[in-house]
């Protein structure tokens, strides 16, 4: 058995940072709560028990999709097994191992917590699969593309106008967990417009998602968090579900194997590298480990055969009959359809207190059918599949939780 690896920041950063925090140093780089910016200005002002970020966490949290996390795939479809992460454990750890590192560095907390809290409630089911087959359907019949971070701000911006801060709203199009870089350097700004025009050109152009960069430390703390809390959790899932038939050999690197080694090491040399500056850093050895991680992971996990067959011959199928039942029924105005009765219906009972819905309503249906199948849970799409399509030829079989004993015992 290897021997596990755990860093420690230096005792001279250690040192420097009691020190710091006994002389009540604030770092000039942290976003301050009072440059806090809003659609509407007017509304949701920041008070002592309420401050300004706290504000949009608790929006977040209290948004109806927030809910749908509990259901939602990370990596492993299909699987009964409680142990194993959905979205809401992912943007749970998320959210600890950015406080983590913004803590260190001073930076601000709340606002690390919003952002961390919403990055993911776009999502679609089944994980970035089902992203892509949603992508696919949108963009032939619209000739857009279709982005879950995107759809987070949509969703907290859009489908529930909440006015969120633009700078949540910023860190949440900007996580791009799937994009490591060695060096954060945040952009700021400072204005909706911009904002609005950076959500508009990842509608169009299939590369401006990758050139989005953070407009604060904070959006880069969880950007970068993004990946650490993926990284070694979805190799500690797999083993669970028995992917491997032996623990497999990781190559062995400066930031460990396991999840706990990878969210520790990662963290400590962001800290070490970070303390004081307007980015954030990691060593090169340790962002070469963090790519080649990654790789592994690519190789060993999310190719999985098993897995995309299903995706392929069952699930993508049913996306495409979904959603083309849905736009038609919305385009007929059914309103004894599902995308009524459970969509449209349901917004307005949700928002129409707050919102302008007969904005929403004048939408493209194929944005309204898209806003409907993203918020889906992974069993929900299944259910509404055999609803509509009660003879359908398509089945999703899950594997339950005692089938591997069965299996062993030559039952299955």
């Amino acid at each position: 058995m290897q021997k596990k690896k755990y860093d420690s920041l230096s005792m001279e950063l250690q040192e420097r940072i009691l020190e710091d925090r006994k002389n009540h140093v604030e770092n000039p780089y942290a976003f301050p709560d009072e440059r806090v910016i809003r659609r509407r200005p007017d509304h949701d002002r920041a008070n002592l028990w309420r401050p300004a970020f706290v504000r949009d966490c608790e929006k977040i949290m209290h948004i109806p999709y927030y809910n749908r996390y509990a259901d939602k795939t990370q990596v492993f479809s299909l699987y009964k097994n409680d142990d194993i992460s959905r979205r809401s454990q992912h943007v749970q750890l998320v959210a600890r191992i950015a406080r983590n590192i913004g803590r260190v560095l001073n930076l601000n907390q709340d606002l690390i917590e919003a952002i961390a809290l919403a990055h993911d409630i776009g999502h679609t089911p089944f994980g970035h699969a089902g992203e892509r087959m949603l992508n696919d359907l949108y963009h032939a019949h619209t000739g857009r593309y279709f982005n879950h971070n995107i759809q987070s701000a949509r969703v907290i911006d859009r489908i529930f106008p909440l006015n969120i801060s633009l700078q949540t709203l910023d860190g949440v199009i900007c996580h791009n967990g799937e994009l490591e870089l060695k060096e954060y350097r945040p952009v700021p700004y400072e204005d909706f417009a911009l904002f609005d025009q950076k959500m508009e050109q990842c509608y169009t152009d299939t590369e401006a998602v990758k050139r989005l960069v953070p407009s604060t430390l904070e959006g880069c703390v969880v950007r970068v968090s993004d990946i650490i809390a993926y990284l070694g959790k979805d190799r500690q899932d797999a083993m669970k579900l028995g992917l491997f038939e032996e623990d497999p050999d990781y190559e062995i690197s400066s930031i460990g194997t396991t999840n706990a080694e990878i969210i520790n090491n990662i963290s400590v040399n962001i800290m070490e590298n970070s303390y004081g500056q307007n980015y954030l850093k990691m060593d090169d050895q340790y962002f070469e480990a963090l790519k080649g991680s990654k790789k592994e992971n690519y190789r060993r996990i999310y190719g999985n055969e098993k897995l995309e067959a299903v995706y392929r011959e069952q699930i993508s199928p049913m996306f495409r009959d979904i959603y083309e039942k849905l736009l038609s029924d919305y385009e007929k105005k059914d309103r004894s359809s599902v995308i009524f009765t459970h969509h449209m219906d349901y917004l307005y009972d949700m928002t129409h207190y707050y919102a302008d819905f007969a904005a929403y309503e004048a939408e493209d249906a194929n944005d309204i059918v898209v806003d409907y199948m993203a918020s889906m849970t992974d069993d929900y799409f299944i259910d509404l599949y055999h609803y509509l399509f009660p003879k359908g030829r398509y089945q999703v079989s899950y594997v339950g939780y005692f089938d591997h004993e069965k299996k062993m015992k030559g039952e299955i």
